[in-house]
């Protein structure tokens, strides 16, 4: 199997990380907060610490494709090229005159530099008017600080806007306008590169909101599909459908998803912020929602409709749907204090490169040690500048291979 995800913690063979770049130094005080970043991060040292996280994933012999080079290559597909220069130019600020000078600049450049361009963006002053051409009123009434074409920097957070579910990719729809183009270039790879040449996807960016971070595929068959800040309700029920129903599989792609409502803020945008799984049957979690989350079931009815039932306490739902007794849980921290502060520092948001052994961030001291204390191994890594993002190992990757579960 080229590409195939059943789980959470199965054995690791290939990811889909982005390094950051240039897009990272568009950031400034004035943009940090429209573009979801907390800080303005040291790019220099960003790189240094994205480089050591996709060098430890390569020391235990995992394939790292990187995402700029992949879409420069699906750039020269002639197909791939006009989709996302289309997407590009039908973005309402721009009008007529503006956007007849950037189709123009857009048309000049090469697939490694228009791949550039479409994530790190084109500033004002980057897009000189030409001799022939006007600059227009657009143009003339911007900002020199504006972007004419936006930057991309959550693009380091490869999880959010694709997820596999077994052999079938489920591009999302980002809920946070900063970030919405991220999935039109995902799907453009996916469907035009030719490593990824007869995938099927299962879920569009068309749809309902819907974030890979909010996806967890706690057992083959079993997803825990998180509603707050960023996937909507509608985005979980149109995801079981999906599953529910996958052509051409002969089965569904899973027969049981647990909806879990989690808090809409900042510190808690994602489900895989508060849990993530390290073994088969263990996850860390924050210890403050570890006794208060919810699940709702969802199965496929006689009719196909999906059939809810619940709430019921999340890690009661999760171990039977996972035909487990229970779910053995490792806290983030030691103390209350320490926990939240920790849960912030995406303590919780690791990346496990097969059963008992995972990637986070050094930062987290006490949740590491917890972690060791129950039997999992931790490759640390360093995070200060990765992290002003909110994003974790987790979420800084999207596997694209790992060795299959078995029930």
């Amino acid at each position: 199997m080229t590409h195939y995800v059943d789980s959470e913690v199965g054995r690791l063979g290939a990811v889909l990380l982005h390094r950051p770049g240039p897009e990272l130094a568009r950031l400034t005080p004035r943009n940090n907060n429209t573009l979801l970043f907390d800080a303005i991060p040291w790019v220099a040292r960003a790189q240094e610490e994205h480089d050591a996280f996709a060098g430890a994933l390569q020391a235990h012999g995992v394939e790292v494709l990187y995402l700029r080079q992949l879409l420069a290559e699906t750039l020269t597909v002639a197909e791939a090229r006009q989709k996302l220069t289309r997407l590009v130019l039908a973005d309402r600020r721009l009008g007529d005159t503006l956007r007849r000078r950037v189709a123009d600049h857009l048309a000049q450049l090469d697939p490694v530099d228009l791949a550039a361009g479409l994530i790190a963006g084109v500033a004002h002053e980057e897009l000189r008017p030409g001799s022939t051409r006007s600059a227009g009123l657009v143009y003339t009434l911007m900002d020199r600080h504006d972007f004419v074409i936006d930057p991309l920097p959550n693009l380091l957070f490869t999880r959010d806007s694709s997820v596999w579910i077994r052999d079938r990719a489920a591009v999302t729809s980002l809920a946070m306008p900063a970030r919405r183009r991220e999935t039109s270039l995902t799907d453009v790879i996916y469907r035009h590169h030719p490593r990824f040449a007869g995938t099927q996807l299962v879920y569009e960016p068309s749809l309902e909101h819907l974030e890979g971070g909010d996806v967890l595929l706690l057992a083959p068959g079993v997803l825990a599909v998180g509603v707050g800040e960023r996937t909507t309700p509608a985005g979980a029920e149109r995801l079981a459908r999906q599953v529910f129903a996958a052509p051409g599989t002969g089965t569904a792609l899973a027969h049981t998803i647990l909806v879990v409502p989690i808090a809409q803020r900042r510190a808690t945008m994602h489900l895989d912020t508060v849990c993530t799984m390290v073994d088969t049957d263990a996850v860390l979690m924050y210890p403050n929602l570890a006794d208060s989350l919810l699940a709702y079931t969802v199965v496929a009815g006689a009719d196909g409709e999906p059939q809810v039932e619940g709430p019921a306490p999340f890690l009661r739902a999760a171990a039977a749907a996972m035909e487990i007794d229970e779910l053995r849980i490792i806290d983030t921290g030691l103390d209350p204090v320490t926990a939240e502060r920790e849960q912030w520092d995406d303590g919780n948001n690791t990346l496990a490169i097969e059963p008992r052994l995972c990637v986070a961030y050094e930062r987290n001291v006490e949740t590491n040690a917890q972690l060791e204390l129950a039997g999992i191994e931790v490759i640390r890594i360093a995070g200060s500048e990765l992290g002003s993002g909110r994003g974790g190992p987790r979420c800084m990757s999207c596997p694209v291979l790992r060795s299959p579960l078995r029930p």
